[in-house]
């Protein structure tokens, strides 16, 4: 009966919403209604942080208290070439942070992806050190204090749990993800140092993240928390499986955070036991059912999830502290490009119009 209550207050507020015009700014805010539970968060591109947009830019204002970028501070765009570093962006994210009584996520020191294409050139160990401490060191001092937490690595797990056989591992060794996080403590004491991975809800890459927990623990490295992503499905959420990474996650005595929440409702192309995605055609009705806009019955099912989700965040409060959406409204949604370029993919809580779907007034209500 409270699912179904959401669902029509939901419904009901978006339809006034919208036959109303009301901008985006008279809308509840979001950090406002959860600022005694967690901080509420956005990833944010350099257009928004810019201020391109100012309908835009008024929105994540109401609504946000931390951001997160959404690529300007991974390595290929903080050291596009060998020792030159291109710190104008971040600069400009901190100061957007400061001006607007936000605090940042910094996103990623280590990650396999995105990396400088010089680095493709790199065979030995020495030279992958080099540019590992070198960067570690650089980055971390000059936004100490400036900044509130770092992913100090990204994505180092596989599905099963073992550590994924990235250039680090094979060059570095295992332990690089201990060696990542005692030069990020020693280069940013007054930073949050946090581990960020995918579906690490799942028991087999949980256990994995939590063995590279415990091991940064054992050495007498800080580490102060774990980022579950949440790139989930609106029509398949894991939430047994999420309520157990919780608890299991804040038993180490580490915060928990959901750091790139969305949650999609498009068809998963490898739900017909295939990863091959060249068998899929881009852009074909099958997968990408709702070019025309989203329907009534598909948005409810989303405004369910999320309403589902922020109680069990509610729930565990008191070991949650972020929550942040990988975007602001459904128009600049990585989801819209990945894993099949072309969809159109409405994972977020505002539409392309920036007007606040049925799922934004289901986490609101959760919230009252």
């Amino acid at each position: 009966m409270v699912t179904k209550r959401i669902l029509k207050i939901a419904l009901a507020a978006t339809y006034l919403f919208c036959i109303s015009g009301v901008v985006s700014q008279d809308i509840p805010s979001l950090k406002e209604l959860f600022k005694n539970d967690f901080l509420i968060g956005a990833a944010l591109n350099i257009s928004q942080i810019t201020e391109k947009d100012p309908v835009e830019d008024a929105l994540i204002r109401r609504q946000f208290n931390s951001v997160t970028p959404e690529n300007i501070m991974k390595a290929e765009h903080m050291q596009p070439r060998w020792n030159e570093y291109n710190f104008e962006p971040s600069d400009q994210l901190v100061a957007y942070a400061r001006k607007n009584n936000m605090k940042v996520n910094g996103h990623a020191l280590i990650w396999h992806s995105q990396l400088p294409p010089f680095m493709r050139q790199m065979k030995d160990k020495d030279s992958v050190r080099s540019f590992f401490v070198n960067h570690i060191n650089t980055i971390a001092a000059r936004y100490d204090g400036k900044i509130d937490s770092w992913d100090v690595v990204n994505e180092a797990l596989e599905e099963d749990g073992t550590l994924r056989k990235s250039i680090f591992w094979e060059k570095l060794g295992e332990d690089y993800i201990v060696e990542a996080f005692r030069l990020a403590q020693k280069a940013a004491p007054n930073t949050k140092l946090y581990y960020n991975d995918y579906n690490i809800e799942q028991p087999k890459k949980r256990a994995g993240a939590i063995a590279i927990i415990k091991k940064i623990q054992a050495a007498g490295v800080r580490i102060d928390g774990v980022g579950i992503q949440g790139h989930w499905r609106s029509y398949d959420m894991p939430l047994k499986n999420i309520e157990e990474s919780v608890k299991e996650f804040a038993a180490l005595g580490v915060e928990v955070m959901f750091t790139e929440l969305d949650l999609g409702v498009l068809p998963n192309p490898w739900d017909g036991n295939s990863a091959e995605l060249s068998k899929t055609s881009e852009g074909s009705a099958r997968m990408n059912p709702y070019t025309a806009g989203l329907p009534d019955s598909v948005a409810q099912t989303q405004a369910k999830a999320y309403a589902d989700l922020f109680k069990l965040f509610l729930k565990y409060r008191q070991y949650i502290t972020r929550i942040t959406f990988w975007g602001v409204g459904d128009g600049h949604s990585w989801l819209n490009g990945w894993p099949i370029r072309g969809r159109t993919n409405y994972p977020l809580l505002f539409d392309r119009q920036l007007q606040p779907k049925p799922a934004f007034f289901s986490v609101v209500a959760t919230g009252k």
